[in-house]
């Protein structure tokens, strides 16, 4: 019986094979040896490819958006970031939806919810609000902020200056499970239940309500504002050590369970000193990065993407990349992680390029 040196090699094709084919057709049937090395492959063959979204780009364009149509014409005034290997699919990932939003003063995006999860990473503007079941957070660059699955939420911006930030969704993820659902709140704002910086002092300070039971899967602090996560890379960079790839890298937790922020996505920031050039690390979760300060270079697979401040990137599933520091970086990232692990189809790879 001979070996093949590769897997799943697909068979020689003959007139009496593609009769037999086009039979098995007409009875809504295929025969997997035709494809069996696609859908079974030997290691991840994605869609996604590396990409690069240049702030100052954009930027022009979404003020563009605020001219031509209204938050409340939009629902959403946002502008999605499509990976160019998944042109028309709304998404940045095979599994992630991410997208610039834009609120501009006096403005209120109106309260809805969805089953689909959020998170926003605020780049620029001061003044704006997300409110969530209930409670307002107030938006400063870099703060991390969740919307869960079916949470009502609303944003609005009574300051002087336009406020964006990113999104991101577990959108393709829900609807391949085909369980997409929407509404409306029947006010256009949300009634404030509590004061700002509730689940803060409830959740965010190493102690719980108690005898808590959480009432969802993800995080019950719903905003992790950017000055105390900066101090903490600070603080471990001057303890150190660094890691080989990652430098200083810390995941967002849930404080109830110890987990990840939410079931589906992951969000992670990291610390690169002026100087740092990582090794060659790999991971099954295709990523996306936001740059919050600092400039750099990334290398992904064979695409080398030049990055500053504001800018946004992704790194494809099983790519290698490395990344280098020409000043202090800080990045901020979000993956499917939490998924692939509770699947148990999670890996990684250190060091390794092939």
């Amino acid at each position: 019986m001979e070996i093949r040196s590769t897997f799943y090699v697909k068979p020689k094709s003959s007139p009496e094979r593609e009769d037999f084919n086009g039979r098995l057709a007409l009875k809504n049937a295929a025969p997997l040896w035709n494809v069996l090395g696609t859908i079974v492959p030997r290691e991840p063959q994605t869609r996604t490819v590396p990409a690069i979204w240049r702030y100052d780009e954009l930027r022009p364009l979404l003020m563009e958006a605020g001219r031509l149509i209204t938050a409340e014409e939009a629902e959403r005034r946002v502008v999605i970031l499509e990976n160019p290997g998944l042109r028309g699919e709304s998404r940045i990932t095979q599994s992630l939806y991410a997208g610039l939003q834009l609120i501009l003063p006096g403005e209120v995006a109106r309260t809805h919810r969805h089953t689909a999860a959020a998170l926003r990473l605020v780049i620029e503007g001061q003044g704006a609000y997300t409110a969530v079941d209930g409670e307002r957070t107030t938006m400063h660059p870099g703060d991390f902020i969740l919307t869960p699955s079916w949470a009502y939420h609303d944003h609005g911006n009574p300051g002087n200056t336009p406020v964006v930030w990113m999104d991101g969704l577990d959108i393709p993820i829900v609807n391949m499970f085909d369980s997409g659902f929407a509404e409306h709140h029947p006010d256009t704002m949300q009634p404030v239940s509590k004061d700002e910086g509730d689940s803060q002092s409830r959740y965010g300070s190493n102690l719980l309500p108690i005898e808590y039971t959480p009432q969802r899967k993800s995080s019950p602090l719903f905003a992790y504002p950017y000055a105390r996560s900066r101090e903490t890379l600070d603080r471990l960079h001057r303890g150190g050590p660094l890691h080989p790839s990652h430098g200083i890298k810390l995941q967002f937790a849930n404080p109830a369970t110890g987990g990840y922020p939410m079931p589906t996505i992951g969000a992670f920031l990291q610390f690169l000193p002026r100087g740092f050039r990582g090794l060659p690390y790999r991971s099954t979760d295709a990523t996306v990065f936001h740059v919050i300060e600092g400039c750099g270079n990334s290398q992904v697979g064979k695409t080398s993407l030049s990055w500053q401040a504001r800018d946004i990137f992704v790194v494809p599933s099983w790519n290698a990349v490395t990344h280098e520091a020409t000043e202090d970086v800080v990045l901020f990232s979000f993956s499917d992680r939490p998924v692939q692990k509770a699947l148990g189809l999670w890996r990684e790879l250190e060091g390794a390029t092939t």
